[in-house]
């Protein structure tokens, strides 16, 4: 017995490492796991690309929505699938004016847009005015603006308050103030099971007031929805680093944790 354990004692540092190594897999497994769960049922980020929801959300912010929310349909837990074909698994539905992230039929990329017409209304557009089953939505004038276009040429916005009944805060759009090829359109009738989305920055979205093949997103079916957006949990200007500390000046110190509802 004794030799053994002589034996035993010599080495063991190989049985001391192999415990480790053994432990931190279970970790990294753990954590996987609870990072999946917590991505694919409750919590998801996304990044801003563009100012099509401007000034509600700014190029460069990063936005937490919320899946529950809503319920989860087939691109839950993108880019894995979901066994979702139809509809949604707990299934809440969205109000007209939530901000929603969703995936296009088709479409490698997530959008975010605001809803605006639900499974049955009628939209139309007219001298850049939004009507929901031939009702004008309120709006209010706040201020004219410019901002500047791709090629950095100035461009004059209206900047409106618009209001939806049933929510308890206007949101703010902005429309140019000569129109686009999208303020005055027909009528488009939500079809069951789908939701009608515009941006905020109405003349620099492409949303579903156009069709899939030019580039818009038409309507859009109730199990691509994502999740809802909750807050902005930070916002950075083009040219941000986190590995490079002089670009750190560069964050939006006041849209750290907006709320977006």
């Amino acid at each position: 017995m004794s030799t053994t354990k002589q034996q035993t004692d010599k080495n063991p540092r190989p049985q001391l490492l192999g415990g480790v190594i053994v432990e931190t897999i279970k970790t990294l497994i753990i954590a996987f796991v609870i990072a999946f769960f917590l991505r694919t049922f409750l919590f998801q980020s996304f990044h801003i690309p563009s100012g099509s929801m401007e000034p509600t959300l700014y190029k460069g912010d990063f936005i937490i929505t919320t899946k529950y929310s809503l319920g989860y349909g087939k691109y839950a837990a993108s880019p894995l699938p979901f066994p979702v074909k139809q509809g949604r698994i707990f299934e809440r539905a969205p109000k007209r004016g939530d901000v929603i992230v969703f995936k296009p039929e088709g479409s490698r990329v997530h959008y975010i847009k605001r809803l605006v017409g639900l499974p049955g209304d009628v939209v139309q557009m007219k001298k850049g005015f939004l009507y929901v089953n031939a009702q004008r939505q309120k709006t209010e004038k706040l201020a004219t603006i410019t901002q500047s276009d791709p090629v950095g040429n100035p461009v004059r916005f209206q900047q409106y308050k618009e209001f939806f009944d049933g929510k308890d805060k206007p949101h703010i759009i902005y429309d140019k103030r000569i129109g686009s090829e999208a303020d005055d359109t027909g009528e488009y009738i939500v079809p069951a099971g789908q939701y009608f989305f515009m941006g905020d920055n109405r003349d620099r979205s492409l949303d579903s007031r156009y069709p899939v093949n030019i580039g818009g997103i038409g309507t859009v079916a109730a199990t691509n929805l994502v999740g809802r957006a909750e807050f902005i949990l930070l916002s950075v200007e083009d040219g941000f680093s986190i590995k490079k500390p002089w670009t750190w000046g560069k964050m939006r110190g006041a849209r750290f944790f907006k709320g977006l509802r």
